[in-house]
């Protein structure tokens, strides 16, 4: 389960990767609460925050992935990580003089979303090359579990500290602020001699569009995407849901809030902790199971009647969530090429955050309008069908025959392989080193 820490560099990566995350989610339950308090308890306002803070992966998170693939990445992160820092500490400022208003949150918030955009395709590109390729999908597995513990821990703690400060979100800002030195500290002492990068791409025209080139050339890299946009679009708005829920449909404060975010946090956990066992690329049927599951599970949660129910229907949920999240992620990781990693998996993440700035204030308008219940149950319905087309679709290109059998009697359904296949990129070498040495042949 922990078989990725015992590389030294990952560990001291994930140590401090645990602390800064804390932080972080600390500052999204600080920022979202402050809204609330600044608006009048608006859920566009809190969708418009939410998606100021995602919107920048759509400008910016492909030139992210070309910076990947060009420059080394720890330098990158290490540049990225301190500029977040800065950009934390200047809204704790702001909160702790009184003269923050909701401009300021919503700027700082872009700026914010802005150098994540380029820092989330470099972190995702770096972690093959301090682990190498037998251990991609360990590695992965245990960011989510890390992401999620620090989500346990987080909105729980930030909700306490701003309880016990009387609705003051500044001491949340600050511990974000600091907590950005644990990476950069890490960062900086790591074993460059025991990294693995990935050759450089030099600079030159037209890399943007090699990269969506190559993605739009394999199906299975096209599909992932999909379900990543759909599902990042309308499902992954529990920062809006949740405020709101506690909020307007349970009368409750911060403390509760950041126990609501706890609970989703705690399912998180589970489900990363349970995909850290998978040590081969997940199937595409897979991932449509899990989409359609998720789905399904917010849909019931917006249905229950009380806070507790409330509650424990998030348990599940959140892990519904992490395990479509960690098994897309290295689905997309596991099917690309080293040199293509960067630009592919800034365009993954382009797709699941991408989407915020147009579901988020949708989610929040609905929820606002007609009851925050009807939020969930509005994007989870949304995921429950999209995981159903792409379903189809699978069905579609893959051949399905009925046979009876006489003796003994019976119906069996064969499924054949799917038409085309997708070769991983092992293969696909293979057959490009063949076809250069005995054109015309095709590696079987």
């Amino acid at each position: 389960m922990f078989r990725a820490l015992r590389v030294r560099n990952f560990r001291r990566y994930a140590s401090a990767n645990l602390a800064s995350l804390t932080g972080t989610w600390m500052q999204r339950i600080g920022q979202d609460w402050l809204v609330l308090q600044l608006s009048d308890g608006s859920g566009v306002a809190l969708g418009l925050i939410t998606a100021l803070q995602f919107g920048p992966a759509l400008l910016l998170s492909m030139y992210g992935g070309v910076l990947a693939d060009r420059y080394p990445k720890r330098r990158l992160l290490l540049i990225s990580q301190a500029l977040m820092g800065l950009l934390s500490l200047a809204l704790a400022l702001l909160v702790a003089t009184g003269a923050v208003e909701l401009w300021h949150v919503f700027l700082l918030a872009g700026a914010l979303g802005s150098v994540s955009a380029l820092d989330v395709p470099v972190r995702q590109a770096f972690v093959p090359e301090m682990v190498g390729p037998e251990l991609i999908t360990n590695a992965v597995s245990l960011n989510s579990t890390i992401f999620n513990s620090a989500r346990l821990v987080g909105p729980a703690l930030a909700g306490l500290l701003i309880g016990a400060a009387s609705g003051n979100t500044a001491p949340a800002f600050f511990i974000n602020a600091a907590s950005f030195a644990f990476t950069i500290v890490a960062l900086a002492g790591m074993r460059t001699d025991e990294l693995l990068p990935s050759p450089p791409v030099a600079r030159g025209r037209g890399q943007l569009r090699a990269g969506l080139a190559y993605t739009w050339a394999h199906p299975d890299l096209v599909l992932a995407m999909g379900l990543a946009f759909v599902i990042g679009t309308f499902g992954f708005n529990y920062q809006v849901t949740i405020a709101l829920m506690a909020r307007e449909t349970f009368g409750l404060g911060a403390e509760a809030f950041g126990l609501l975010s706890t609970a989703f946090a705690v399912g998180s956990l589970s489900g990363a902790l349970m995909s850290t066992r998978r040590s081969v690329r997940p199937r595409q049927r897979f991932l449509v199971g899990s989409a359609v599951v998720f789905g399904a599970s917010t849909v019931v949660a917006g249905l229950m009647p009380g806070y507790v129910s409330f509650a424990l229907l998030l348990v599940p949920t959140g892990a519904a969530a992490l395990v479509f999240s960690v098994a897309n992620n290295s689905f997309v990781q596991l099917g690309v090429e080293p040199q293509m990693r960067g630009r592919v998996m800034a365009l993954y993440f382009m797709c699941f955050m991408g989407g915020t700035p147009v579901g988020a204030p949708l989610v929040g308008w609905v929820s606002e309008r007609f009851g925050a219940p009807w939020g969930l149950i509005l994007g989870g319905g949304v995921c429950v069908v999209a995981g159903l087309a792409a379903a189809v679709l699978l069905a579609r290109h893959r051949s399905v025959r009925v046979r009876l059998d006489r003796a003994p009697l019976r119906v069996r359904v064969l499924v054949g392989p799917q038409r085309p296949a997708v070769p991983s990129p092992q293969v696909r070498a293979a057959e490009e080193e063949m076809a250069a040495k005995a054109p015309g042949q095709q590696l079987r």
